[in-house]
């Protein structure tokens, strides 16, 4: 950085871009647990309080964090193109986007899955209606890129459909990295293979799923 102290807007914004791309590199290095205030101030040279004038806590600039990557892989499933065809096509075609971006996203996957057990635990009041408004506009543009895809849904099932793609990566992810005491235990008894668990697999048999069966859903006489 070319300043000492922010002074200016422009300034303070570069500081908080500096921030949170310093904690988006750890966070390829390192699980979300060891992302500490300590760790990520002296990374980006500053001392503790300093950070503390751009955002609230360690949680603050994580879930900052996690909007910017949100952004970011809407952009990439907006710049997408799935054919047409019938709609169970569509539907695994939309289903297999999901699940092969999100797995090509670990960082989004990590703060996802600890978004509410451990990021929504150490915030404001204030921080916590700006954080849930953000994610709130996203899951609109998910649902209307949903109905793009997949018209047949209607927005309250793209909602459902969403929300539960979402939920299962929230448990998929870290079922999916287990710590090497576990693989340990499946490599000494082949037959615990089975709890192994696939994140895009797990993601994508359950997109597939949920539309398939709130599809048939709307087609039964009411």
């Amino acid at each position: 950085m070319s300043f000492q102290r922010a002074r200016t807007d422009e300034q303070r914004n570069e500081r908080r871009r500096q921030i949170l791309a310093t904690a988006a590199a750890m966070l390829t290095e390192m699980p979300v647990a060891e992302v500490t205030l300590t760790a990520l101030s002296r990374r980006v040279c500053l001392a503790k309080a300093n950070v503390l004038r751009y955002f609230e806590s360690r949680e603050a600039v994580l879930l900052a964090l996690l909007e910017a990557e949100i952004a970011d892989w809407i952009t990439e499933l907006e710049s997408a193109e799935i054919p047409g065809g019938p709609t169970w096509e569509r539907g695994e075609r939309l289903a297999e986007l999901l699940a092969t971006s999100l797995t090509r996203r670990p960082v989004l996957c990590d703060l996802i899955s600890a978004q509410s057990t451990v990021l929504e635990r150490n915030i404001s009041a204030e921080t916590a209606l700006q954080h849930k408004r953000a994610v709130h506009g996203y899951l609109e543009t998910l649902v209307r890129f949903t109905g793009r895809h997949l018209p047949e849904l209607g927005d309250a099932d793209a909602v459902t459909l969403m929300q539960t793609v979402m939920l299962t990566a929230v448990a998929a992810w870290p079922g999916s990295r287990p710590p090497q005491a576990v693989l340990d235990a499946y490599a000494a008894d082949p037959a615990l293979a089975v709890m192994c668990v696939d994140f895009a697999d797990v993601v994508r048999r359950t997109a597939e799923v949920t539309a398939s069966g709130l599809l048939a859903r709307e087609r039964q006489p009411r």
